[in-house]
């Protein structure tokens, strides 16, 4: 909240995402530029003596935008204007022939803009357009307002304290879903008593979050791509951390297999509108390196999941009795649900994007974000940003605004029409490419990955009893099942886990970490099928050696390589995937693709999970050829690396 001055009434407030913005420039530049006053007046004139005769003060409701506009000017009571209309600046003039033409800059080669004769007219010219782009140098600030299309209005925004706060939240809301998925692989040996779990149980236990995470891509991914990004982030973190909530006090495992049904099918929108509603605020230049950045927080969450795992299962702390029992590992459930209350929160705080609102035709209140963005990074005021209009498709733009009434209705009508578009040329190609490379990576992916705490748990187990002695996966596999057998006919059970267990995962899980920063690094410079088919190749390879381990410190160090190159892959993967998809349809495109990845999922977890049992070491040639072969596939997709977001 702020206010210009202490005696404004708080009886009239303005929003800045409606897009009412103080007129600046009337009352400052007019004061401090005489010779401006005419002009100005000229330009302003309409909407102003609507406001100048009013005697309320006023003040602006700026929550939506996190650095609010600087008013601390000398202005007592600035007078307000839509944002469409008060352009703050003197309008360009042009003499032709001695009278005066009103001249509006716009920007469309290579998302640039000319920026009046008098001052740009070298710039404007075809071979000068040519070279830029065949140098991809950034086109130099205007010296004039402009209008501008949404590539050019986030550049000329800057790049600073909003967009690390944007990254800090955003990301926030990716480890807090990495950190919910992935908690299930350190609750499941702990687990396995007091739900009475076997390797079948386990699987179904798995998966049932990707199940969940199936049916909830598809609807909330829909939803925003009609009703906008951040509400629906608001409801899905929320729904997500009560369900974890409730499912660590359930005492069944039917009902724990509810709840965490429920949780995944929250956690299934979460995924494909964070990506699409963070990319949307994104220069080109820096999008790449941004999106990698955000997925190095899936690494986050796993370290901070695996630090948790090991500092509060192996305790007895907790409430054991006959008919109700809430241990060690449902605190660390009830522990992993605090990011989600927290993005919850802090989600308030963001604007909606303005890439979804200009495809919808509300081009004020993107104008009034942008502004707010402006701000924000450079510490000005709010007319020195040099954009007073927007572009916006106009055949997007008439498609989002036929006439449909009904908020239920516009739903279900946006779902149906987001799915059939997805599916005609020319995207057609685009998504049933991004479908199946996602559901080859995640197969491997959550099929190996899920399963490392298992695999090192028995591994612990096997040379407890044969210390010295070396033993492949597969005949590792073998001892322990039968052990669980001969304990499950005795009618005894054991969860007692070894640290050396969560050390194990955590170190194989922070092998991830310089894997990430390499991606940050190198992802717009070396591009986004690098690095896929690089760490898709280099996982691959470590699947299939995995049969040839030896001991538990060959299958650490092949497990620390794995999570590595694949963890440089998913962030290569959900950059283009997220940039691969139109602006209207890109929630909706992002969430089928990740309808396909929960089904790798749940085709790794249960079917993975029994050929180890059954036909070791099968799975892992399996997943070695779905790896690379998925990753190979991107090269059917374009090319992305530092194009515009269209």
């Amino acid at each position: 909240m702020v206010e210009g001055d202490s005696a404004k009434s708080k009886s009239e407030s303005y929003n800045v995402e409606v897009g009412l913005q103080p007129n600046y420039n009337q009352n400052n530049n007019a004061a401090s530029n005489p010779n401006n006053s005419s002009s100005l007046s000229e330009s302003t004139n309409t909407n102003t003596n609507t406001n100048s005769n009013s005697n309320s003060a006023t003040h602006i409701d700026n929550r939506a935008i996190i650095q609010p506009y600087l008013l601390g000017t000398g202005v007592k009571q600035p007078e307000y204007q839509f944002a469409a209309d008060n352009c703050g600046y003197e309008p360009e003039t042009i003499i032709n022939n001695g009278k005066n033409q009103q001249h509006q800059d716009v920007e469309r080669i290579g998302g640039g803009a000319g920026t009046g004769a008098a001052d740009s007219s070298d710039e404007s010219t075809p071979d000068n357009h040519k070279k830029r782009r065949r140098s991809k140098a950034p086109l130099p600030p205007p010296t004039r307002p402009i209008v501008a299309n949404f590539e050019r209005a986030i550049e000329l925004c800057d790049y600073g304290k909003f967009h690390y706060i944007l990254l800090a939240i955003c990301g926030l809301v990716s480890t807090s879903e990495e950190m919910d998925v992935i908690s299930m692989s350190f609750i499941l040996p702990s687990a396995q008593c007091d739900l009475d779990l076997n390797t079948e149980t386990k699987g179904w236990l798995n998966s049932i979050i990707f199940i969940g995470m199936m049916v909830g891509a598809y609807f909330w991914g829909s939803i925003a791509d009609s009703f906008g990004r951040k509400k629906i982030l608001i409801v899905i973190s929320f729904m997500n951390a009560f369900c974890i909530v409730a499912s660590s006090f359930s005492q069944t495992y039917g009902y724990f297999m509810f709840f965490r049904f429920l949780n995944g099918a929250a956690l299934g929108g979460s995924g494909p509108v964070i990506w699409s509603y963070f990319a949307e605020f994104q220069p080109k230049a820096k999008r790449g390196s941004m999106l990698s950045f955000m997925a190095a927080f899936w690494t986050f969450g796993n370290l901070f999941v695996a630090g948790l795992a090991w500092l509060i299962i192996p305790t007895n702390i907790g409430v054991t009795s006959t008919y109700f029992t809430y241990n060690s590992w449902r605190i660390f459930l009830l522990v992993c649900s605090i990011p989600s209350f927290l993005v919850g929160f802090l989600l308030f705080y963001l604007p909606e994007s303005p890439k979804f609102l200009l495809t919808r035709g509300k081009k004020d209140k993107a104008l009034a974000i942008f502004r707010g963005i402006f701000v924000t990074n450079t510490k000005k005021k709010p007319e020195e940003y040099m954009v007073y209009d927007l572009e916006i498709d106009e055949k997007t733009n008439n498609e989002s605004s036929v006439g449909i009434k009904g908020k239920y209705h516009r739903m279900i009508t946006g779902m149906v029409d987001h799915s059939r578009d997805l599916f005609k040329s020319p995207i057609l190609r685009f998504t049933l490419v991004s479908i199946t490379i996602n559901f080859t990576f995640h197969i491997g992916y959550y099929g190996l990955m899920m399963w490392f705490p298992e695999v090192f748990n028995r591994y612990e187990e096997f040379e407890k009893t044969h210390p010295q002695q070396e033993a492949d996966i597969c005949t590792v596999t073998e001892y322990v099942v039968n052990q669980s057998r001969l304990a499950t006919d005795n009618g005894t059970c054991n969860s007692d886990i070894p640290s050396s267990v969560f050390m194990e995962s955590l170190i194989t899980l922070a092998s991830a970490l310089p894997a990430n920063l390499f991606a940050i690094l190198g992802m717009d410079m070396l591009g986004r099928r690098f690095f896929l088919i690089a760490g898709t190749m280099t996982a691959g390879i470590c699947s299939a050696l995995m049969y040839l381990v030896r001991s538990s410190l060959q299958n650490l160090l092949v497990s620390a390589v794995f999570s590595g190159a694949i963890s440089a892959a998913n962030a290569a993967l959900d950059c283009l995937i997220t940039e691969v998809f139109p602006t209207k349809l890109r929630a909706t495109g992002v969430a089928i693709s990740m309808v396909a990845a929960r089904l790798g999922g749940i085709i790794g977890n249960i079917v993975i999970a029994q050929l180890l049992d059954h036909f070791c070491p099968v799975p892992t040639f399996i997943v070695s050829g779905l790896l690379i072969g998925g990753g190979l596939m991107c090269l059917l997709l374009p090319n992305t690396t530092r194009k515009e977001l269209n």
